[in-house]
């Protein structure tokens, strides 16, 4: 299971928050009802209490200091549709607001729709829409490109502790860098692909190797210690020797 995540009209009119960039995922924001909601659904051993009074939808509580929300656990993202404060004692309590919500969205379903709702309660212009369902791809991308950063500069780091070929296993192909640090010369950097990969992808990661011009990739039909295989790809370039001296201090 995926960890829980707002819907956008959550985020930005139930908990009034901006709605972040992309490489700022919604499953990440700090927010206390948001981080109770990942910890409650993280484990699907973990007891929930239903919302009885939604029919319609299996839907979840979930609590913390003033804050109450309504979790859906979709197939594999629970999503929060709705968030509030608690006021106890009076008619603007969460659940009892939620509850009319839905038996009014009902009423509504069934005066404009021909086959008319069975049950008493509608929460489905709370659920997940469009947009809110292409966000994880887009962040996907995101988290891609920030791991390919870390793992860039890991491989890097160590080949040019010992010269030779660090490599990993990412989605769909496996990276290799090469770093040649020799007294008086220039820093030979060589990067591998073995794989399919979208040449996108490729600018990515070239951009992205530390202390190396982007416009300077070139090409290679070998790497220091062997000619490529069959399925690999490789590009070289040289290293800026602030950017190595750098790299070689930080600590693996």
């Amino acid at each position: 299971m995926e960890p829980t995540r707002p819907t956008l009209r959550v985020l930005l009119e139930d908990l009034g928050l901006p709605l972040p960039p992309l490489d700022h995922p919604l499953d990440e924001i700090d927010h206390p009802l948001l981080t109770k909601a990942r910890a409650q659904f993280a484990a699907d051993e973990v007891g929930h209490e239903r919302i009885r009074a939604i029919d319609d939808r299996v839907v979840f509580k979930v609590k913390v200091q003033r804050w109450r929300g309504a979790v859906w656990p979709d197939t594999s993202i629970p999503w929060l549709i709705a968030a509030g404060t608690r006021e106890d004692g009076s008619g603007d309590d969460f659940y009892q607001a939620l509850t009319r919500d839905a038996q009014a969205a009902r009423a509504r379903y069934n005066a404009e729709n021909a086959k008319p709702l069975s049950g008493r309660t509608y929460v489905g212009h709370l659920l997940p829409t469009d947009d809110d369902q292409k966000r994880p791809q887009l962040e996907a991308g995101t988290r891609l490109v920030r791991r390919l950063i870390k793992v860039i500069r890991e491989l890097a780091r160590g080949s040019l502790h010992d010269g030779h070929e660090h490599a990993a296993d990412l989605p769909g192909f496996r990276l290799g860098i090469v770093v040649r640090a020799d007294d008086g010369n220039e820093t030979y950097v060589a990067v591998k692909i073995t794989g399919s990969i979208p040449g996108d992808l490729v600018a990515v990661i070239l951009r992205h190797v530390p202390g190396c011009d982007p416009e300077l990739w070139d090409t290679a039909v070998r790497l220091p210690e062997r000619s490529l295989f069959g399925p690999e790809q490789a590009w070289f370039n040289v290293m800026e020797p602030k950017t190595a001296a750098r790299l070689l201090d930080e600590d693996v």
